[in-house]
């Protein structure tokens, strides 16, 4: 049977009545033209649990006393083995419960020694006992209508006045969505006999407007208050046929394709009308590809058999094994095809995760050449030269991320305590682990990589790479006392990012603070970049070389 809050039914007809009577037409609400309130009572909030009765069987143990066989106490357990400790706790007390956690093992050929108590299974019955289930609550989600998403500047286009479109959801069967309400820029509005709401939404400014939204179901209570940031910025060009607008929307409800990454984590739009290039995710391959001569990668290309460059001088190869003029002239055309072999999974990883897909190739090219093997160090590995510190960095900031790659490698039971609250041991089994899984390196395999293993590790460092950005924000907010895009711009929080990456938060503080204490807010690159220094000196051009 269910539960059901009746003070929450009697609440919601309350509020539908006092709405009513300020406005009689609330009644027939539908669509672009919510209707206005003068104030909005809070929602109760999701209140569902149902009852339901389970059959089992309940087993009935004694505790007795080794000395005398004399009863101690009574366990009722619903499984077959023995009582844990925390049933002999709850039924026998906790005198009984210290004897029985500690007493030693005791033999057989020598019971008129041992000590405290034996459990023996005395009986067994069916049974029925109630369970209380929390259900699934509804939910409200925030689209666009008749927008296209640009991939390449992850906003959204509209040749028409834009409209938002707030959905709810019920899961349960049986039940509705009756009414959406909910506030913009602080006005209340409601939309009554609906499960969609939809709304013109007007320009803004470059900061955007609040937008927060609920559900009410007819199981009597309400989805929890989501909110939303909506920039919408109209490009006129002259022609009056030929207005359109920029949008933007964060918010953890959003249903459209996937956000510039890190902006709503950071509280903050990317630029108007789309990032810088090097920010930027083009649509097609072709647009990503890239024709640099790597001597590393042609080296490696010599060494395995890819490229005969056996009438050059030294086989192509300069000491250090890297390709000498000749072999990258042998090996041009299998660079620049290599180079390029990731690029459509790249693309599509980008539009997955929301990372730009410059930003992956740059980061490829500059930490290993795109050969997805064991680089410089020992410790650095992969297309993007994971390293345990980065692999920590990962599973620690990117929970969603860890709830995928956990299960790969533990039991679920594990991976439910979370990253964080694991053990040490277990916590490096998993940084190894993921290390390994964006390492290519195979001796039996062609070329001496298993490119599957490197078609793998796209995905897992664009997660990476969110990781770094939840650290850098973190670091941001940490040092100043304000949220990252309040105090730097978007393209600015990408190159801390990549600082972050490279150097690590340690770093990124240090520079911070100092930028901080001569410059003062707001942060910038040009500010933060001189106060890198000594072991954190690298990121300077690292984050030049990416960030252009």
């Amino acid at each position: 049977m269910q539960k059901r809050s009746w003070v929450n039914r009697l609440l919601l007809i309350v509020i539908a009545i006092s709405n009513l009577a300020v406005n009689p037409g609330a009644a027939s609400a539908s669509n672009l033209d919510p209707l206005p309130v003068s104030e909005t009572s809070p929602p109760p909030g999701p209140d569902r649990f149902s009852v339901i009765a389970v059959e089992y069987t309940a087993f009935e143990w004694h505790l007795l006393t080794w000395q005398g066989k004399r009863f101690a106490c009574s366990v009722i357990v619903d499984h077959e083995s023995m009582p844990l400790p925390g049933e002999v706790y709850r039924d026998c007390g906790e005198d009984i419960y210290d004897v029985w956690i500690t007493q030693p093992p005791c033999t057989l050929n020598d019971i008129k020694n041992c000590k405290g108590y034996y459990a023996v299974l005395i009986d067994s019955e069916p049974k029925e006992k109630e369970i209380a289930l929390e259900l699934p609550a509804a939910s409200a989600w925030v689209s666009l209508e008749d927008c296209e998403p640009v991939y390449s500047t992850s906003t959204n286009i509209c040749e028409t006045k834009p409209t938002l479109v707030i959905t709810g959801m019920e899961p349960l069967p049986n039940e509705s969505i009756i009414r959406i309400e909910g506030t913009y820029n602080g006005e209340s509005f409601f939309c009554e006999d609906t499960d969609t709401c939809k709304f013109r939404i007007p320009e803004t400014d470059e900061d955007g407007a609040n937008v927060e939204f609920w559900a009410y179901s007819t199981y009597g209570d309400s989805s929890i208050i989501y909110d939303a940031q909506v920039r919408v910025q109209l490009v006129d060009e002259g022609d009056p046929d030929q207005l359109y607008w920029y949008v933007d929307v964060l918010s953890s409800q959003w249903q459209g394709h996937v956000v510039a990454s890190c902006s709503e984590s950071w509280d903050i739009f990317p630029p108007v009308g789309g990032t810088p290039q090097w920010l930027s995710t083009p649509t097609q391959s072709e647009d990503l590809s890239s024709d640099i001569p790597y001597t590393y990668l042609a080296a490696n290309l010599i060494l395995q058999g890819a490229v005969d460059a056996g009438s050059c001088p030294d086989g192509g190869l300069s000491p250090g094994n890297v390709a000498n003029q000749c072999g990258l002239e042998k090996s041009r055309d299998a660079v620049e095809a290599w180079q390029n072999q990731f690029d459509d999974l790249i693309i599509s990883t980008a539009k997955d995760t929301g990372v730009p897909a410059r930003l992956l190739k740059s980061l490829f090219a500059r930490e290993s050449q795109f050969w997805p093997g064991i680089f410089q160090a020992l410790g650095d590995v992969g297309l993007g030269q994971l390293t345990e510190n980065g692999a920590d960095t990962a599973l620690f900031w990117n929970r969603s991320f860890f709830n995928q790659f956990c299960p790969l490698v533990m039991d679920s039971e594990t991976c439910g305590e979370g990253y964080a609250n694991l053990d040490e041991e277990v916590q490096v089994e998993l940084r190894r682990a993921l290390v390994g899984s964006v390492n290519a390196t195979c001796e039996e395999c062609p070329l001496g990589l298993d490119l599957s293993q490197a078609h793998f590790s796209v995905g897992v460092f664009a997660h990476t790479m969110i990781a770094n950005c939840e650290q850098a924000g973190q670091v941001i907010y940490n040092y100043t006392g304000n949220s990252p895009g309040e105090v730097a711009s978007y393209e600015d929080l990408w190159k801390f990012t990549l600082v972050n990456y490279n150097a690590g938060g340690g770093c990124l503080a240090e520079a911070i603070t100092a930028a901080q204490g001569i410059s003062g807010l707001p942060l910038t690159w040009e500010s933060v970049s001189p106060h890198l220094l000594g072991a954190c000196s690298g990121a300077v051009d690292y984050v030049n070389d990416i960030g252009q």
